[in-house]
């Protein structure tokens, strides 16, 4: 075969691969083709790259190795849990919601609960607030202990994912002793939590909690001072305060950029307007303002442990409310009205009232809402979940666009997707 010939199958099999994307992508994504250069090149990645957090498939046109235009695309793990949501009972849903972001459960669990009985109606004990706030800051240490080792492992630090985990599995324990469970936790209830912590256990989360801080700033001297990790961070990925609100970002990604906005403090719930703790930001709005708002929100978790586990008052753990909440496993063998109550919330769930609610809370990705539709029937008419990944995920492209290829992997770590909850 001549060269000319070789040419020609070279240029077949480029149209063919063009006329395949085009025919892959909706008319949104396909602006990326529009005007493209001889030498621009169309780069997939993912959903199966390992630097993306999770099946995220983010296509890039480049020219040379800088960014012109970024689409991602979610949708590869979609499980339809808001749909599934119809057809379960208030109460078999959360379990679902270990699922969502997958790295805090705890927290998932607390703001389904909260979003059920906001919808109910319903208030639970004091001593079941602080035990969800406690459980509420544990995960988000873990979430964000997680966020600091993946993003150091993508500019090259691997030693930082292996301590992070190391005190990840110190976390574990704890959640194991609280629930039984390490992952999918589960914890919460209608009205409370399953059960009670005991004293072990709470000695057992101070004694982690007055150790993790060195632990801590050990981490922070090996990487926050490094050139290359400093080199790969700072002013890459940059966010303008009104980006971010224009796009709808929350959490530490909106923080990053220096707006003061957490709704533990501006809509509080459970107890934390009565717990001393600043919010976290940062004015550069680059990968690096959005890693050490998440650093420093590990600081003021731990202050906030350490005010639960010295206020912790006594108390019951889940309300007694009947047709609403479930009945204590000894009344329901030992009582028939308890017997036949736990049978029906079990098997046709409680009901609210006909109406629709929002509740949102603070997550450790930023702001995670059911919006919850009752028909009046034990299950929801419809039950949206708004979740912080997938809204942050719409400033993945202006952060993108202009960087290089290698800053990509660095610009998804800061945002700190988790596409279990992306894409619900």
């Amino acid at each position: 075969m001549n060269l000319q010939s070789q040419l020609e199958i070279v240029k077949l099999n480029e149209e063919r691969q063009e006329k395949i994307y085009k025919e892959l992508l909706d008319k949104d994504t396909e602006l990326i083709f529009d005007d493209a250069l001889d030498n621009d090149m169309v780069l997939n990645m993912g959903p199966q790259h390992p630097a993306t957090h999770g099946v995220l498939r983010v296509l890039l046109r480049m020219d040379g190795e800088t960014i012109i235009k970024c689409v991602p695309e979610l949708g590869y793990l979609h499980r339809g849990y808001e749909k599934l949501a119809e057809n379960t009972t208030y109460h078999e849903f959360i379990p679902h919601t270990d699922r969502l972001d997958y790295l805090a459960p705890m927290m998932n669990n607390v703001a389904i609960a909260l979003a059920i009985e906001n919808s109910m109606g319903i208030d639970i004990p004091t001593r079941a607030k602080w035990v969800r706030v406690l459980v509420s800051e544990l995960a988000r240490i873990s979430s964000h202990l997680m966020a600091m080792g993946a993003t150091c492992m993508d500019t090259g630090a691997l030693t930082l994912l292996l301590w992070a985990f190391t005190e990840r599995e110190k976390l574990y324990d704890i959640f194991e002793k609280i629930c039984g469970a390490r992952f999918t936790t589960s914890y919460t209830r209608i009205g409370g939590v399953a059960n009670d912590i005991d004293d072990e256990t709470l000695a057992h989360i101070r004694s982690w909690a007055n150790q993790f801080p060195s632990e801590l700033d050990y981490f922070g001297k090996v990487v926050h001072k490094n050139r290359i990790f400093v080199d790969r961070m700072a002013g890459v990925g940059v966010m303008t305060a009104q980006q971010c609100i224009d796009l709808g970002l929350t959490g530490p990604v909106l923080r990053g950029s220096g707006v003061n906005r957490d709704l533990r403090r501006d809509d509080p719930y459970l107890v934390y307007p009565e717990l001393d703790f600043d919010v976290i930001t940062e004015n550069d709005g680059d990968t690096m303002a959005r890693y050490m708002v998440r650093i420093r929100e590990m600081s003021e978790s731990l202050k906030i442990i350490h005010q639960v586990l010295d206020k912790m008052p006594k108390g019951e753990i889940r309300a007694n409310i009947p047709n609403k909440t479930l009945p204590k496993k000894a009344d329901v063998y030992t009582k028939m009205e308890e017997m036949i109550s736990d049978f029906m919330l079990v098997n046709y769930g409680a009901a609210p009232e006909v109406g629709e609610t929002y509740t949102a809370i603070e997550s450790p990705k930023g702001e995670l809402g059911f919006f919850i539709v009752s028909d009046g029937t034990g299950n929801p008419w419809k039950l949206k979940i708004r979740s912080a990944c997938a809204s942050n995920l719409q400033g993945l492209a202006p952060m993108v666009e202009g960087s290089m290829l290698s800053d990509v992997v660095a610009i998804i770590g800061s945002i700190d997707p988790i596409m279990g909850e992306a894409d619900k």
